[in-house]
């Protein structure tokens, strides 16, 4: 039953015809888990919040950093270092008393699956890493919980719901996970900030129509949206049968999904602490920065020099820096080691150098474990 407060609150849902106090009540009664609590997990949290969903759930190990601020609005300065699952209650609570709001800091795996959904109806994905995401498809295929998708890329976002009432599932649509070293993440290319808000949202909306009862829901439909263009478009896409079974949940290999050439001599990986020693020895690598000149404006290793990957990725000949050749060594990095992996992978093949390495982490960890005055982004 609603509080004569809840009913003061919700008034502007309870007065559509097609939500109803009944309508206002099934929200009330149920239950939303959000795996990550990011740019697409804040606005979704807090239009859940508002709309009176009784027990929210948020599943988050990472941290408030300053970079957060420009998408993540559900925090501010005062939260910088705190755990966002905690971070994240304090205004949702004001937002809303009548919810039950629980922070879960920590990282979603298959050891702790079944404890994080049973306490659930449905599960909406706020992650941004294709591991997690195949993780928690599955697992709401496996405990039978209807999953509210939503991805963003620069300007790009997309919306869909897997998993409900016997439908497509995530695998379904997307069945292998492609090579992470060719999906850089948002750290890597950017996000334009109003993006997740709208996506989050849209994920929110869904939720809230599932939970209850109105409108048609997203299933089996994958809605496309441009930012750029303000565009939008929706694909439909079938149920395989073979996705409706789970027996085991494991986080993907990626050298599984996206094997690589065996032929291929591996890339050797670099760490920071070996980096600054062989730096301060006699026989220091060349250092090569790939990334945009606005990054190398922020920060970067002294002595570096610069060649962006999206100079180096146009059709060779590319005119490169005169300090490299091809029997030096040379040790790449970008902001979070992806951009690097594939900037080695061209060198390489399209220039033959063969003694090109790659700083693990990038220059996010250097500052992290070697330099932490440097300045973060």
């Amino acid at each position: 039953m609603l509080s004569p407060e809840e009913l003061c609150h919700y008034q502007r849902h309870i007065s559509l015809p097609e939500m109803g106090k009944v309508g206002q009540e099934r929200l009330k009664a149920g239950s939303v888990l959000v795996v990550g609590a990011g740019g697409l997990g804040c606005p979704a949290l807090q239009y859940l919040t508002a709309a009176g969903v009784g027990r929210i759930g948020i599943c988050d190990f990472d941290h408030v950093e300053i970079s957060n601020l420009q998408r993540q609005v559900l925090f501010g300065y005062s939260q910088i270092d705190q755990p966002k699952a905690e971070a994240a209650i304090e205004r949702l609570s004001d937002l809303n008393p009548h919810v039950v709001i629980k922070p879960h800091v920590e990282r979603f795996s298959p050891d702790n699956a079944a404890r994080l959904l049973s306490d659930y109806d449905l599960v909406l994905d706020g992650t941004d890493n294709f591991p997690t995401r195949y993780l928690v498809n599955d697992a709401c295929v496996k405990f039978g919980k209807p999953l509210c998708f939503g991805s963003i890329f620069k300007f790009e976002g997309q919306v869909s719901v897997f998993n409900y009432k016997g439908g497509p599932t995530y695998r379904c649509l997307f069945p292998k996970s492609p090579n992470p070293k060719d999906v850089p993440n948002c750290a890597e290319i950017g996000v334009v900030g109003v993006l997740p808000g709208i996506i989050g949202s849209l994920q929110a909306l869904e939720a809230i129509k599932i939970l209850s009862g109105v409108g048609d829901v997203l299933s089996g439909k994958l809605l496309l949206f441009d930012a750029l263009t303000m565009r939008n478009n929706i694909v439909n896409f079938n149920l395989n049968p073979a996705n409706r079974s789970v027996d085991e949940l494991r986080e993907i290999d990626f050298s599984c999904e996206a094997p690589q050439d065996s032929s291929d001599e591996e890339i050797r990986q670099v760490s920071p602490d070996e980096l600054r020693s062989r730096l301060a020895g006699e026989s220091s690598p060349l250092l090569l920065d790939v990334r945009e000149p606005w990054e190398m404006e922020i920060c970067r290793i002294e002595g570096s020099i610069s060649l962006p990957l999206s100079h180096l990725r146009q059709p060779p000949p590319v005119n490169l820096p005169p300090e490299l050749s091809s029997d030096g060594t040379v040790v790449i990095y970008c902001k979070a080691g992806v951009r690097s992996m594939m900037a080695c992978d061209i060198l390489r093949q399209s220039y033959g150098m063969a003694k090109v390495e790659n700083l693990v982490g990038g220059i996010d960890l250097w500052s992290e474990e070697v330099d932490p005055d440097m300045p973060r982004y």
